[in-house]
């Protein structure tokens, strides 16, 4: 079958990418759809149950730091576009194995810009028609007071935690294959998401499967850290958005508009979850825990995303509230999906199925 245009998305089985994939897949079925996932931890091919056995998707097991493999399968599958989500993203994880997050996050970017490098120069068109789409994160801009401040595209780099600053680092390297090679770049950097298919370590699902536990509800501090929070699906179609009409070399944020401090987020998710669960509304307040801060915990992270909504029409789709109802509704609806992956039974069961081939 003969494809329009041939993408890798890196990270298709995780949680943002997972969203991407299937965005990706159903909606262009004359682009054939690469998923690359390494599927660590936080891959889970359950994701995207749905669209497995669509004929414009394939997915490969692979490193992103397997500079060979990828340059064998960008000429394979003659590759014209990478939506680059792959990375490790918990901070508490970064601070215990930095080393882990700067392998993954900056290494893993450069092996993934070398092998297009090395692909679409060996083209007689080179790199027309071609696009290297890097997503990162708001957390490279360091922390904000509290005095209503946003991060815009020309905020400083500040990162404070290993996480924050491998993203800048690979960020920087996305640039300067643009600027040294004439790459095709874009890069985006987006606020907290949420949504179904979030790995439970990540504040909302965990908080929500321990609701649902009756188990302790762990708040760094006071919960006075602010975040901006975006629904997953939005975040997807904003990508597809930048993907084909964003401005190469061109940096967008991506944001909600929507800062909630972290007591009033648990606080909701208690609400809602009693709720659904037919609990009397405040039932579990009290397994609100208060733990010892985060080091380099930062205050407030908020992003301006006026650029992307000015120059190319894209707004969040969904208010806070009515997000957070369709998540908490999900989780519970899909307490299989979730015991399966707090169990880490469908790890034990990749690694027996990929050791067998």
């Amino acid at each position: 079958m003969n494809f329009e245009r041939t993408l890798i998305i890196t990270g298709g089985a995780g949680f943002i990418g997972s969203h991407v994939v299937r965005l990706f897949v159903n909606k262009y079925p004359s682009y054939k759809i690469i998923n690359l996932d390494k599927l660590t931890y936080a891959g889970n091919l359950a994701n995207l149950r749905d669209v497995e056995d669509r004929p414009n998707y394939r997915f490969v097991r692979m490193d992103i730091c397997d500079f060979e493999g990828v340059l064998e399968l960008m000429r394979e599958e003659r590759v014209d576009g990478i939506i680059h989500l792959a990375a490790e993203s918990h901070v508490d994880r970064s601070i215990k194995d930095p080393f882990t997050f700067a392998q993954t996050n900056v290494m893993g970017t450069l092996s993934l810009l070398q092998a297009a490098k090395c692909y679409w120069e060996s083209l007689p068109e080179k790199y027309e028609g071609k696009r290297f789409y890097h997503i990162s994160t708001d957390e490279v801009y360091g922390a904000l007071e509290m005095d209503g401040t946003l991060f815009t595209e020309q905020t400083k780099y500040q990162p404070h935690s290993p996480y924050s600053a491998s993203k800048a680092g690979s960020d920087h390297f996305v640039r300067a294959f643009h600027d040294t090679y004439g790459m095709p770049t874009v890069v985006t950097n987006c606020s907290n998401n949420y949504g179904p298919y979030q790995f439970p370590e990540k504040l909302i699902p965990l908080f929500i499967n321990n609701i649902r536990h009756r188990k302790p509800l762990p708040v760094y501090g006071r919960g006075e850290n602010v975040r901006d929070w975006l629904y997953v699906e939005d975040h997807a179609r904003a990508i597809d958005t930048i993907f084909h009409r964003g401005q190469v070399a061109e940096t967008y944020n991506i944001g909600g508009f929507n800062e909630w401090k972290n007591i009033d987020i648990v606080k909701l998710l208690i609400k809602v979850t009693d709720r659904l669960l037919g609990r009397p509304e405040g039932a579990d307040l009290d397994l609100i825990t208060y733990v010892t801060d985060r080091a380099g915990h930062d205050l407030r992270y908020a992003i301006d995303s006026r650029k992307l909504q000015k120059e190319l029409g894209w707004e969040p789709s969904l208010q806070f509230e009515e997000g957070i109802e369709k998540t908490v509704r999900w989780y519970l609806d899909n307490q299989a999906w979730l015991d399966n992956v707090t169990s880490g039974d469908y790890q034990k069961y990749y690694e027996q199925m990929y050791s067998n081939r």
